[in-house]
């Protein structure tokens, strides 16, 4: 089956939000300030990333919650949130409160497995329960439940002055079609398609087939296939594409060689399967709008979709990610065939 190119419908960005631990709030605050300027530059989502007990946002939901009430019309997201930090109940009432504080903008994306240096963590994040934590999709299925409205217990009605309710309070009816799985499988794709979610895919996948040709654009497309065979909206399924993008249109030399040496560094693990799960990272792209077209064109998984959240490097400066914000409205997404509002 030849890819038939989508035109590109919606545009996003995800960010880290890396911050100085000897001053967190300037950081958080220029994530903040970044995702404002994506709304005013016309974005149709920002996207944040959990980083646990690192310097980056450990709470992308009270980030996400602060932006709601400094934009009106951006979608936010988390790309993702890794459910083996989480109780699915609690994360269900968090984000179904942000997404009614929003207006109904939230777009939430987790994944599963047991959390990044579990032996490290375990016995401060699960001291009585570490060896019996469940960290498979089903964790996954217990918040889309819950999200959805399924009962959370067999007990509601009034008790003394207080009026208990069996579902996951507030509720929010189109939350549960706005929950986005993040896949790098085979598996991962045709589980979240058949449980009805969106797709995220990034810039790894798993090179699961040692046979197979190491084509990153095609093992991608592989799963983006898979994913619309098994989901009820089939080619309407929704998936979003993450790669690394850094427009250099409006860059000082200075920038264009910074972002081209952070590429540089990072290609050497584009060339063959990385660690015992295989995986597989797509380079980096760096270039004008024009050459970053063009290369976009001609990457398969891309001609599929028709909704990016292009991902900002990790350790460049506030006045980089608004140039690179800036070229991706106003040149790149137009290169693409994308308009805001579109």
């Amino acid at each position: 089956m030849p890819s038939t190119r989508r035109p590109l419908r919606k545009l996003g960005f995800l960010t880290i939000g890396l911050f100085d631990p000897a001053d967190p709030g300037r950081g958080h605050e220029s994530t903040l300030e970044i995702i404002e300027l994506g709304e005013r530059l016309g974005f149709d989502s920002a996207w944040v990333r959990h980083r646990h007990l690192q310097y980056g946002i450990s709470s992308p939901v009270a980030v996400l919650a602060a932006a709601s009430q400094r934009t009106r019309r951006i979608e936010l997201g988390t790309a993702v949130t890794p459910l083996g930090w989480e109780n699915p109940l609690r994360l269900a009432e968090d984000l179904a409160t942000v997404d009614v504080l929003s207006g109904g903008r939230l777009n939430p994306g987790v994944s599963v497995g047991p959390p990044l240096h579990y032996d490290q963590v375990r016995d401060a994040l699960y001291p009585d329960t570490a060896d019996v934590e469940d960290f498979s999709y089903e964790r996954v299925r217990r918040l889309l439940d819950l999200v959805r409205g399924e009962p959370a217990t067999d007990f509601s009605g009034v008790e003394g002055i207080e009026v208990f309710s069996d579902v996951v309070q507030p509720h929010s009816p189109g939350l549960g079609r706005r929950l986005w799985y993040g896949g790098g499988s085979l598996g991962s794709a045709r589980w979240a398609g058949e449980h009805g979610m969106n797709l995220l895919t990034s810039s790894v996948v798993k090179a699961e087939d040692p046979g197979a040709p190491l084509d990153f654009a095609e093992i991608q497309l592989s799963h983006i296939r898979a994913f619309r065979a098994h989901h009820p909206d089939g080619e309407a399924a929704r998936v979003s594409q993450g790669l690394v993008v850094v427009p250099t249109d409006s860059a000082t030399p200075e920038q264009r060689a910074k972002y081209e040496a952070y590429a540089a560094g990072r290609l050497p693990r584009t060339t063959s399967p990385q660690g015992p799960a295989r995986l597989l990272f797509a380079p980096d792209l760096v270039g004008t709008s024009a050459e970053l077209a063009e290369r976009l064109h001609a990457h398969a998984a891309f001609r599929e979709v028709d909704e990016v959240a292009f991902a900002l490097p990790f350790t460049f400066e506030h006045e980089d990610y608004v140039q690179i914000l800036t070229d991706m409205a106003t040149r790149l997404g137009p290169a693409l065939g994308w308009r805001p509002g579109g």
